[in-house]
């Protein structure tokens, strides 16, 4: 019955409710798609460096993370590679000969790093031979082709089919040259790595550089699912514990490899959901002022309850309802609003083309879908219902102070 006359009493001046509800479900519009654009934004950055850069899991020599010195060596890295593709859940693995170089056009140069890399088994599991501007991918068996990024391209004056000369420190560490043709030119998200990076096939750096044959320097792993990255990092680890034990390998996973990622991506989050707290808090004042309006206007109706025997509890129980009824209402329309909003989006995208140099110098594609898990919406909608309740408190203190001979007096 209580349930019933408080619901009845939101609706006693709709106006003024539904404007009510109206704040609520856009303020939580605005915030949860704002969370949802950031998290878009965060999780596309963390899947294009996954997907074109690191991958999830990588394997070194120990030694070639602390200055990234080719002459410390992966052993054997076919047998490695052939174990790790038997665990369920690894997509693909494939070797890489990584070593920093300058290249030069006639107008200029730049610090790079080269990378000496199978195309083949490249494209299982990177997405860069679809981030094709102009030209081809490298072609299996043509020597001396390079790939580079629009960035490098547009810094070295230089277009396909233009020669640029590498130049890198071999084994014994004395500089050796090499010209190489440039055969296709790519751009990604980031603009940094496409202005650092430039891949050639792994046997022209090999001869460039006199690298063993049967030795790598970076063993990349691609995953069906991000999520299982820590699940068959370990897995690696338990195979190659002898290995890893005396020094010879290393596992890492992209967090470790680039924790910046995860730390932007909590931050993100974080700040968000500070941003929806403010504007939880900031509507729920809102609230109050709207039920201490209503209190104000009912004070010979709440003095007669009171007279004909109902009791405080239940007065106070009552503007309680009312104000969560309230709240509860605007915030279940603000979170259908903002699904709608964000699923559309994530088909959608948005283009943010207009500012895309400054995004991609961040690492970021100026192409986002908002996106947010069903844990964020289970969350909100709790905040909603922990605000409505705090929210109801003081309009319903403020009714049990009336007294009700004054009361029943009132001509409010």
């Amino acid at each position: 019955m209580l349930l019933s006359i408080a619901w009845k009493n939101v609706w006693r001046n709709k106006l003024r409710s539904l404007i009510v509800i109206l704040s609520i479900s856009l303020g939580l519009l605005g915030g949860l798609f704002y969370l949802a654009f950031a998290n878009g934004m965060v999780q596309h950055q963390i899947d294009a460096t996954i997907k074109t850069q690191i991958s999830n899991i990588q394997l070194h020599n120990p030694k070639y993370r602390l200055n990234n010195e080719v002459k410390y060596t992966i052993d054997s890295p076919d047998s490695i590679i052939k174990k790790i593709e038997e665990i369920n859940g690894v997509r693909a693995a494939t070797s890489r000969i990584k070593s920093t170089a300058m290249v030069s056009s006639a107008i200029t140069g730049a610090g790079i790093t080269i990378n000496g890399i199978n195309p083949v088994k490249e494209k299982n599991v990177t997405t860069l031979y679809k981030k094709i501007v102009y030209g081809t991918y490298l072609i299996p068996g043509k020597k001396y082709q390079i790939f580079i990024g629009q960035k490098l391209a547009d810094k070295l004056n230089v277009k396909v089919k233009s020669k640029i000369v590498i130049a890198a420190l071999d084994m014994s560490g004395n500089i050796t040259y090499g010209a190489f043709k440039i055969v296709g030119i790519f751009k990604t998200e980031s603009t940094n790595f496409d202005l650092s990076n430039v891949f050639v096939l792994k046997n022209d750096l090999r001869k460039l550089i006199g690298f063993p044959s049967e030795q790598t320097t970076e063993i990349a792993v691609l995953l069906n699912n991000n999520d299982q990255t820590d699940l068959i990092a370990n897995k690696i680890k338990k195979i190659f514990n002898r290995a890893i034990s005396e020094k010879k390998l290393d596992v890492e996973t992209w967090v470790e490899i680039q924790p910046a990622l995860k730390l932007i991506n909590e931050m993100f989050i974080e700040y968000s959901m500070i941003f929806l707290i403010i504007i939880l808090v900031a509507l729920s004042f809102g609230i109050v002022n709207t039920m201490l309006m209503v209190i104000m206007e009912r004070v010979r109706e709440l003095g007669m309850l009171m007279a004909i025997g109902m009791s405080k509890l239940k007065i106070f129980l009552m503007i309680m309802l009312e104000t969560i009824f309230l709240s509860i209402t605007g915030g279940a329309a603000g979170l259908f609003l903002s699904w709608v909003a964000i699923t559309v989006t994530h088909k959608t995208g948005i283009d943010l083309s207009a500012v895309s140099e400054g995004l991609n110098a961040l690492g970021y594609s100026s192409f986002v879908h908002p996106m947010l898990g069903f844990t964020y919406y289970i969350l909100i909608g709790s905040l909603v219902i922990v605000t409505a309740i705090m929210a109801s408190i003081l309009p319903a203190r403020k009714a049990l102070k009336l007294n009700p001979a004054e009361a029943v007096r009132q001509n409010v």
